[in-house]
């Protein structure tokens, strides 16, 4: 059974009190509020005016300066309270300014000629970290350009207030964005401490990489040690050429990729000569090849075991990409030296082409294979890989992005880890 229990009379809260506990902005006070319908929705308008006595301040050069007159009244769209769209509604006052001539004031909740109050766009920018900009346009009932625009803000506020000295290691790849072989080039910071996207860049070229370093302030280029990279020629050309210094790693995950893919090319010929034959010994066998042992599902454990009785090039491919996975387990750069100058030339007697083309690329990038003894305490070159998986579950969050500008600042957003300015009440 409830029973109703009586508690003394507080004082009403007003709106504007918790605006003044939340958002308070000198020289400027909240005035009456009201709730008004525009056709079917609701809105919260409040009203704001200047204190008594209180000089604008000139928005080019940021001093108080003495008013000239009054401009119509214009409505600021604020956090919405309870669903409710809230806006704030003031006539700017312009200033006669000896320097700047005369301009409108510059108030506090917004800057330029934005209709979005500055602590809304950084509400919508935190929403878009969390779901698609369509989403968050969606569930705040305002439009997707809004939600650009606030993305927009809050990635040149970052870039611009954040830090990048102390970077000792980055990790440099490409990720594909687009069909056609549209590509980006990502700068990542994989520290131990701090992993984030540093630089975007269209396209994988010499000068995607050069307008990178281009940028860097030359103290930051020269504290780098580890740089960790591909086998892509234009970005072996550029790291030799700005960051002589650093230790260059060869991302590990790539050259098992290679060496993946040529087993992949001598099966699938075989396969078709074999089928020719009417012989079918290859079917289902691509992942039987490609995964590690233990990641074999028991029918692809007992299929493997059955290739590994026939005498096939596509056999004899994996089981000297198992041998090769010795390497990694070398403390020793020089005998993991030494292992992979027979583990090549093993290779270039196999007779088999696409095995002879990874030992040939082994072969001229042996220097910087090596470099990965060198750096594995330090850096963790997996990081990269980690980092473009997230690049590919932003993308496909969003359905794909139309235009560069639009996944250079959602990448930015996602993964930069840029700083925020501190409110005094956060909203999400």
């Amino acid at each position: 059974m409830l029973r109703s229990i009586h508690l003394p009379e507080t004082p009403r809260m007003h709106l504007k009190t918790i605006l003044n506990h939340v958002e308070r902005h000198k020289s400027f006070v909240y005035g009456k509020q009201q709730l008004v319908r525009d056709g079917t929705e609701l809105q919260i308008e409040i009203a704001v005016r200047s204190r008594a006595n209180s000089w604008p301040i000139c928005s080019g050069c940021g001093r108080d300066r003495p008013g000239y007159d009054r401009l119509p009244e214009r409505r600021f769209e604020y956090v919405p309270l309870w669903a409710i769209p809230v806006f704030l509604l003031y006539a700017l006052r312009r200033v006669n300014c000896p320097r700047c001539g005369v301009t409108a004031e510059r108030v506090p909740w917004c800057d330029g000629k934005h209709a979005q109050c500055t602590t809304y766009r950084w509400f919508l920018a935190r929403w878009a970290q969390r779901l698609s900009w369509l989403e968050v346009a969606t569930i705040f009932r305002t439009s997707w350009d809004s939600v650009y625009r606030a993305v927009e803000h809050a990635v040149s506020w970052g870039l611009a207030h954040r830090k990048l000295e102390g970077i000792e290691a980055i990790g440099i790849d490409e990720v594909q964005w687009q069909r056609g072989h549209k590509y980006l080039t990502l700068v990542y910071q994989i520290d131990a401490g701090l992993r984030r996207l540093l630089w975007v860049g269209r396209d994988r070229e010499e000068t995607s990489l050069r307008d990178f370093f281009r940028e860097l302030p030359a103290s930051v280029c020269d504290g780098l040690r580890y740089v960790c990279s591909d086998m892509w020629k234009p970005y072996l050309t550029v790291l030799a050429e700005c960051v002589g210094q650093a230790v260059h790693v060869l991302d590990r995950f790539h050259i098992m990729q290679r060496m993946h893919k040529a087993i992949d090319e001598v099966r699938a010929d075989e396969a078709r000569r074999l089928k020719q034959e009417g012989k079918e010994v290859l079917k289902h066998s691509r992942w039987c090849l490609l995964k590690r042992p233990e990641n074999l599902t028991e029918r692809q454990a007992v299929k493997l075991s059955e290739l590994l009785r026939c005498n096939l090039k596509a056999v004899r491919s994996y089981l000297m990409k198992e041998d090769f996975q010795q390497f990694w387990e070398y403390t020793s750069p020089t005998w993991a030296a030494k292992f992979l100058r027979e583990w090549c030339g093993r290779a270039m007697r196999s007779r088999i082409e696409p095995m002879k083309k990874v030992a040939r690329s082994l072969r001229a990038h042996s220097e910087l294979i090596l470099n990965w003894f060198r750096a594995k305490k330090a850096i963790s070159a997996g990081v990269v890989e980690a980092l473009n998986n997230k690049v590919k579950l932003c993308t496909r969050k969003a359905y794909g992005f139309r235009t560069f500008a639009a996944i250079k600042l959602a990448l930015y957003h996602q993964l930069g880890d840029l700083p925020e300015p501190e409110f005094t009440h956060e909203f999400c």
